[in-house]
């Protein structure tokens, strides 16, 4: 009963009033379309070429960096096997260094290409990008002064990589550690030590780098004779060996230069030392070294140029047993008069008188 009452007294609704509200905003929707769908089609046109531009730059940059870096290493790869590729870096030094840089110009080339295209579509929006780039300041120096040191060792490994400070096989003096190259990163340098072991280098610790596989090594031989041999034939035999040396394979391509005598470096009572150097491809000096030293041995011996140590001295005749040695050193208390005997002496009683 009660419903039929509230329905009762419920206006009813006016059917001409609502169809005539609907076409009346069926055409100001029209008409507001109709008088800025042009304004939409040009700036969705717009965005779209803007971002298909973008897109194709990308892919043909990122494509011509790749190319660029294959063909390098493609060119460096057909001179592997001549008498040129010796004097080149390894391969691995190589495909590293180009991955390394082609990795750092594609990231480059797509953020700069990327974030272009994202302000032009904004700015497609009408929005106003000047807080935007506000904001984006402010928070770029926060990022470079919160991560400071990872933006060093960034830099600092882009730097070191495009100037090929050093590479992969390189035996390498970075202050904090030294050792072999295994690995070059954009953050990280990877060095084997010579006991093995393996050191993680931060690129912005490296403050100075001594490289020591570029240009050239030299090799020094200390030779140590007695002083009552004579010069000219030790010089003799030292150049023989080091000719036959140079024409003998590995040794031929590992010396870059003759065998040279220097002279004497050290003359001294019981000995003198002659300085023999050669200039050695970078890294085969330690080699060269030994080699050196076990032809000059054997040519001495052969010569009859004894070097000093390499023959025990004879032991001088022993003198004659000294008598006194075996006998004790004088005592004060063997005489009975010394101060030091009557001090020992015990003390006697005192005399008592008898008669009493």
């Amino acid at each position: 009963m009660h419903l039929s009452v509230l329905l009762a007294a419920a206006p009813s609704p006016e059917p001409g009033g609502s169809l005539e509200e609907a076409a009346e905003q069926a055409g100001n929707a029209a008409g507001w379309v109709e008088e800025n769908w042009s304004t939409w089609l040009s700036t969705g046109l717009r965005i779209l070429l803007i971002v298909a531009v973008a897109v194709t730059l990308r892919y043909l940059i990122r494509r011509a960096l790749t190319n660029l870096i294959d063909r390098m290493n493609r060119s460096a790869q057909a001179v592997e096997g001549t008498a040129l590729g010796g004097l080149l870096v390894n391969a691995e030094r190589r495909r590293q260094r180009s991955e390394a840089i082609g990795s750092v110009l594609r990231s480059v080339a797509s953020f700069m290409i990327m974030g272009t295209a994202v302000l032009m579509v904004l700015g497609a929006f009408k929005i106003n990008l000047a807080p935007l780039l506000a904001s984006a300041g402010v928070a770029g120096v926060a990022l470079g002064f919160g991560a400071r040191n990872l933006v060093t060792d960034f830099l600092s490994g882009v730097f070191m990589i495009l100037e090929d400070q050093y590479g992969v096989g390189d035996t390498i003096d970075a202050g904090v550690a030294s050792g072999e190259v295994i690995e070059v990163g954009l953050r990280v340098t990877k060095l084997r030590g010579d006991n093995g072991e393996i050191w993680y280098v931060r690129n912005g610790e490296v403050k100075r780098i001594g490289n020591l596989s570029q240009g050239w090594s030299t090799a020094g031989v200390d030779v140590t004779v007695r002083p009552t041999e004579k010069l000219e034939h030790v010089r003799e035999a030292i150049t023989a060996a080091a000719e036959t040396m140079t024409k003998e394979e590995p040794w031929s391509e590992r010396l870059w230069g003759p065998v040279e005598v220097l002279g004497l470096d050290a003359v001294l009572l019981d000995s003198m030392t002659v300085r023999v150097t050669a200039k050695t491809m970078p890294g085969k000096a330690i080699g060269v070294e030994r080699e050196l030293r076990w032809r000059i041995k054997q040519a001495l011996d052969d010569a009859g140029i004894r070097m000093i140590g390499a023959v025990p001295l004879q032991v001088e005749a022993e003198s004659s047993a000294d008598p006194t040695a075996a006998m004790a050193a004088p005592s004060a208390y063997a005489s009975a008069t010394s101060p030091q005997s009557l001090a020992a002496t015990p003390i006697p009683p005192p005399a008592t008188n008898l008669n009493k």
